[in-house]
């Protein structure tokens, strides 16, 4: 074989390349090409990241302004952001009006273009080199929208940014999105920020009430930083906006006419202020507004907005009415029991310019003395667990309890009177008699199980005054617990006679629904307190005289009917009304935020009159029905209240709680036996039984038969005995008043430096017998009729022993204190 000399290149002599190097030559230029094309592809991913990644997930992230709607969308409050700008939260649409105006005025093909506008740049492009000056931008409303995200200096470099995220803006955004942007975010003069702003700052009204001239002035205000404050340089702003009227007119969006007519209107000048009808709503809403997980610092809330405004009004004039006797202060909360919301909150009488009237304090959310308000949960309390019947006699004489001597509004006794009726006159001392008896620990645990939650201390810190104001609640909370009542006895057929628990969920506020899919399933046998309970207690509720109307209401077919309870706390510093029925709740709270107690600042007198006032502007509704299903007749004792015994003549039948049955038997009808004349009162020492006529007689103790017998003069009293047929020591003829066994009492000094006396008080079931007084074994004095004896003890500890003249006895024990000291 032949040798074949190569070249330098490589290659053979012939010039012909083998295959071997054929191939190298080959794949040392495809690993060429194909790290070329790995480069480029490199390159284009990461361009292509860039432009994805390009436009923040958020465009906008300055503060914006708080602001409550009513449930129509008209605005009630709001509040200057933190930057100090007015810049409400993007609103879900913007009106057509301001879309085609902002269109027509600054991007006419800006619903073709992808974000830029190449037709438009060319013109500005032009007019700018003719003018040898930046006199257009060629700007389309996306890149406006980037250049208000960014607010960075206008140069060449931004200007090419500008163009490429208003492309991916374009990718992400719908163009109604886009105008929202921009409607939400443009400026607009001063320090009003967005559309919504501006049309409430310089018309006062929402954006969607604006006619073509105002929208027309809106949307020519963002491109012309010289015209920023609408009351400056008024004839360019003037002719800026008929320019754009007239364009609106040649794009036949409107007629001339109208464009004309919109010439005519004038423009705004200073800034007007926000509309602050609901000042205590928005700041309870800035403080939950985490709790209640909203995004947006804006919500359309449950408020009814005619209402809203009308309540305030009638507040303001009874405001204005009280302050002559320093009462400041007043609240009023109306709820819709059927949906659970707030129909008006109205926090306070808001007069900033006033800081020493605290108007800014909130007492719809202020803890403060409740006064008599928690009778009637007392009262249903204690029939939903079988303590008593909705008519069962309660004592209401002078009374001490370890020191604590609760007085009657009246400062009178009625001896003994029916638990509705005391609940009705709102008498504190059967209030007090009845929570003896339920025990005060028992009903701290239910005023917790309804959710009242200012309640942070023991029961005993409260004790029995806790009926009476002696602990604090809110209006929130107690219109809640009223709410909650009026909606468990609306849905005693809904849910076939089982309770749902969401009946005592906090009122919403903010116009959204709750998700009431499951409560079917969610519905328990067992209520705090079950519907024969609630529907007594409101009937006991509803028989209040109403003030200014002396009890002639219920005569008048027009009349709402309606529970309803006052309150005053102790000091007269708290003026309570709270009323229902099933469609609504009504609170009002009248006094002073600082604490101030005023004469006269009662319940009935101050917070009353402004309830009725507010229930007569809402629909009258019918009464509750009965839930026949869940209450239970009873025979009854019509005098006592007591489930009848045997002994009872005069017996009815009522409708209770099924737990009435628990209760126990009349126990002031007892058998007495008479005479034949049936003038006395016989043992069979001294008659034949026989001879004996057996009556039934209604017989209270002494010290309630004292009282009770002057306010009913149909009481009979027992017969006395018959002379020589005594019978002593088997029945109870006397009853210590003042004091009672065990009490602390303290003698006070008089004006002149005298000690003073104490007065002390029995009585005796026979109106003529004698008593003879012995305190401490040592006679003092005898008494006839009325049994009242003043004393003046030494301190220390005292044995008071009471005799009459068929030697019964009545033996009690008192102490008197020694200092002032320790009075306190």
């Amino acid at each position: 074989m032949s040798s074949c000399k190569l070249t330098k290149t490589g290659l053979p002599e012939t010039g012909l390349p083998s295959s071997r190097q054929r191939r190298d030559l080959l794949n040392s230029s495809n690993k060429r090409s194909f790290a070329s094309l790995w480069m480029t592809d490199v390159v284009f991913l990461i361009l292509l990241l860039i432009f994805l990644f390009s436009l923040p997930s958020k465009l906008f992230v300055s503060p914006t302004s708080y602001v409550v709607e009513a449930s129509n969308g008209d605005l009630l409050s709001a509040s200057i952001a933190k930057d100090g700008q007015w810049r409400f939260p993007v609103a879900d649409n913007i009106p057509e009006k301001f879309a085609q105006c902002l269109v027509a005025f600054e991007d006419k093909r800006f619903y073709y273009h992808p974000g830029v506008d190449p037709i438009a740049m060319a013109r500005a492009m032009r007019q700018n080199f003719k003018a040898k000056s930046v006199i257009s931008g060629g700007s389309t409303i996306s890149m406006q929208v980037i250049r208000l995200s960014r607010r960075e200096s206008r140069t060449v470099w931004q200007k090419l940014i500008e163009i490429i995220l208003a492309i991916r803006l374009e990718a992400s955004y719908s163009k109604k999105e886009i105008l929202k942007l921009y409607a939400g975010n443009a400026p607009f003069g001063s320090n009003v920020v967005g559309l919504d702003a501006a049309a409430w700052r310089y018309f006062g009204r929402s954006a969607e009430s604006l006619s073509w001239g105002e929208m027309a002035t809106l949307a020519v205000l963002p491109n012309s930083p010289s015209l920023v404050h609408p009351g400056k340089n008024s004839p360019r702003l003037i002719k800026k906006r008929n320019d754009l009227l007239d364009k609106l007119a040649v794009l036949k969006i409107i007629d001339q006419s109208t464009a004309n007519l919109s010439k005519l209107e004038p423009i705004p000048g200073k800034p007007q202020q926000l509309p602050q009808n609901a000042p205590h709503l928005l700041n309870r809403f800035k403080a939950e507004r985490s709790a209640l997980k909203t995004g947006s610092t804006r919500i359309t809330s449950t408020l009814d907005y005619d209402l809203q405004l009308r309540v305030s009004s009638l507040l303001k004039r009874y405001n204005n009415r009280y302050r002559a006797n320093d009462i400041n202060n007043i609240a009023a909360l109306v709820l819709d029991v059927k949906k659970g919301t707030v129909l008006s909150y109205v926090g306070n009488i808001y007069q900033p310019e006033n800081t020493e009237l605290e108007s800014h304090v909130d007492m719809i959310k202020a803890p403060r003395s409740p006064g008599s308000t928690l009778k009637p949960i007392l009262y249903a309390s204690m029939l939903n667990d079988g303590f008593i019947l909705p008519k069962t006699l309660i004592a209401d004489i002078p009374t001490q309890i370890g020191g604590y001597s609760p007085q009657n509004y009246d400062m009178g006794y009625d001896g003994a009177i029916q638990a509705d009726r005391a609940l009705s006159r709102s008498l504190n001392i059967p209030a007090v008699k009845m929570l003896q008896n339920y025990k005060y620990q028992r009903f701290y645990d239910k005023l917790k199980q309804l959710g009242f939650t200012t309640l942070n201390k023991p029961a005993d810190h409260y004790g029995l005054s806790l009926i009476l104001g002696g602990s604090e609640v809110t209006m929130w909370d107690l219109a809640r617990t009223y709410m909650g009542m009026a909606r468990t006895l609306n849905h005693f057929n809904d849910y076939k006679g089982r309770y749902n628990p969401h009946d005592y969920d906090e009122p919403l506020y903010v116009n959204e629904q709750r998700d009431k899919r499951f409560d079917e399933f969610e519905t328990e046998v067992n209520s705090a307190i079950d519907h024969g309970s609630i529907w007594n207690a409101f009937n006991a509720m509803e028989e209040l005289m109403r003030p200014g109307e002396e009890g002639l209401w219920e005569q008048f077919s027009s009349s709402q009917r309606l529970a309803w309870k006052t309150g005053t706390s102790f000091g007269f510093r708290d003026a309570w009304a709270v009323g229902l029925n099933p469609n609504y709740v009504v609170c009002v709270w009248v006094g002073n935020a600082d604490g101030e107690g005023r004469p006269g600042l009662t319940g009935i007198d101050a917070a009353a009159p402004v309830m009725f006032d507010i229930f007569k502007q809402l629909p009258v509704v019918k009464w509750f029905k009965t839930p026949t299903s869940k209450l239970k007749k009873i025979v009854v004792c019509k005098e006592s209240g007591y489930k009848a015994g045997e002994y009872c003549t005069d017996k009815v039948i009522q409708l209770v709680s099924p737990a009435g049955e628990k209760t126990g038997l009349c126990p002031y009808h007892k058998m007495v036996h008479l005479d034949r004349t049936g003038t006395y009162r016989v043992t069979d020492e001294c008659e034949a039984p026989s001879a004996m006529v057996h009556k039934s007689w209604f017989i209270l103790p002494p010290s309630m038969e004292y009282y009770y017998k002057i306010k009913n003069s149909d009481y009979k009293e027992l017969p006395p005995f018959k002379p020589g047929c005594g019978d002593a020591g088997n029945n109870f003829v006397m009853e210590m008043i003042y004091p009672r066994n065990y009490a602390t009492v303290y003698i006070p000094v008089e004006f002149d430096g005298t000690r003073g006396k104490i007065v002390l008080n029995a009585t005796h079931r026979n109106a003529n017998a004698k008593i003879y007084w012995h305190i401490d074994n040592e006679y003092v004095a005898t008494t006839k009729n009325y049994h009242q004896l003043a004393v003046s003890p030494a301190p220390g500890k005292h044995i008071l022993t009471l005799v009459d003249e068929n030697g019964e006895r009545l033996v009690q024990h008192f102490t008197v204190l020694e200092k002032e000291k320790e009075k306190n």
